[in-house]
């Protein structure tokens, strides 16, 4: 069975699923574990090691060939995979995040920087053979670090492959997934199928029918007079991205409603607010999964980089209940606005205090559009 492992900040979760398409492949995700006899979620990005050992062989024991799996810089840094051998790999891109965790940016790039290592070090090439019979390592120069992984990994036996929109090597043009990103991200996940033996005229006959899925700039149907999506965008970076995305097809008003996490990277909040202050035209700040911290400290921080954006108070809302968040941007949005509901995507919890709560913002929105029905507010 071929591995192939994908790592970056953003993207990781949207590149594996659809390189699992072109592969016809068994995946790992964030999200949910497909072992091709039963789906099902872990709770991890990178499940610990005796856990990847078990999905491992249980799809292997289901005849699975190819297996894409999220490395995150946690599970690098952990050496989570043990000594797994991956067939190949892609690098999305590294933005401002985990800093909790790697304490500098230098830091959190050399965990991405190890995965390369590792991958060359699993399987060396013969000394006779040329770069293009080494493990692939796909690498994305559309965001943050690329050039510099980029360099890095040309100095390892590794057939290093750069992407980019600037130069596509596919058509785009009949993509269905919104934003420069995702086409930085199709392009990740065709180049390194390409390198695994998918024919290119296939790769470019599934482009057009891939959907967004997951919480991934997910449209949920609304009775709001706004387009309503749901994505997971919980980085400055991300942010930025998936606004921009949005405001590429908002012909009124673009409404952003995020929060951020507690008990994890706080450098990251004031820089969110800022980023989401630039992009969005009405902005709700709330809660996303407080845990342990106070919701109100949290957005404070986040209000922080808003105020350093923009002066102009009247179009910023906040609200700490997340499901009164989103009720208050649907109920506010005029025809031709677009609500961007960030941070939370495909979760289906929120956790405050220890404690886990159903919460699914795509089901707020439907609570909404139930609610619209009856004739409430």
């Amino acid at each position: 069975m071929r591995i192939w492992g994908i790592t970056g900040t953003n993207g990781k979760t949207t590149v594996t699923w659809i390189l699992a398409e072109f592969l016809k492949a068994a995946y790992i995700t964030t999200v949910e574990v497909n072992t091709t006899r039963r789906v099902f979620s872990t709770g991890y990005t990178t499940p610990p090691l005796p856990v990847l050992k078990d999905i491992f062989a249980e799809m292997e024991a289901s005849g699975v060939r190819d297996c894409v799996m999220e490395v995150s810089s946690h599970a690098i840094h952990q050496r989570r995979t043990g000594d797994t051998v991956f067939a190949g790999g892609a690098f999305t891109n590294l933005s401002e995040d985990h800093l909790d965790y790697h304490k500098t940016m230098e830091d959190y790039f050399q965990a991405k920087f190890l995965f390369a290592e590792r991958l060359a070090e699993g399987r060396a090439a013969r000394p006779d053979d040329g770069r293009r019979d080494m493990p692939p390592f796909v690498v994305c120069l559309d965001g943050g670090y690329g050039y510099k992984m980029l360099e890095a990994a040309g100095a390892l036996p590794l057939n290093v492959i750069p992407v980019s929109v600037k130069a596509p090597r596919y058509d785009l043009s009949g993509l269905k997934l919104a934003g420069e990103y995702n086409k930085s991200n199709v392009l990740v996940a065709a180049a390194l199928a390409e390198a695994a033996g998918v024919p290119r005229e296939e790769i470019q006959r599934i482009i057009p029918l891939l959907r967004p899925r997951w919480g991934r700039m997910e449209e949920v149907a609304s009775r709001s007079k706004a387009r309503v999506f749901v994505d997971f965008a919980h980085t400055p970076d991300g942010l930025e991205k998936v606004l921009g995305a949005a405001r590429g097809f908002t012909c009124g008003k673009l409404w952003a409603v995020f929060g951020a996490g507690g008990d994890r990277d706080r450098t990251k909040r004031t820089l969110m607010g800022e980023a989401a202050a630039k992009e969005a035209d009405c902005l709700v700040v709330t809660s996303d999964n407080p845990r342990s911290e106070e919701p109100l400290e949290i957005i404070e921080e986040i209000m922080a980089g808003v105020r350093r954006a923009v002066s102009d108070a009247s179009r910023i809302t906040v609200e700490p209940d997340r499901a009164k968040a989103i009720s208050y941007a649907l109920s506010n949005a005029a025809e031709d606005d677009v609500v961007l509901i960030c941070g939370k995507g495909h979760e289906t919890t929120q956790e405050i205090k220890g404690v886990k709560y159903p919460f699914d913002d795509r089901e707020i929105v439907r609570r909404y559009v139930n609610s619209m029905k009856r004739g409430e507010k």
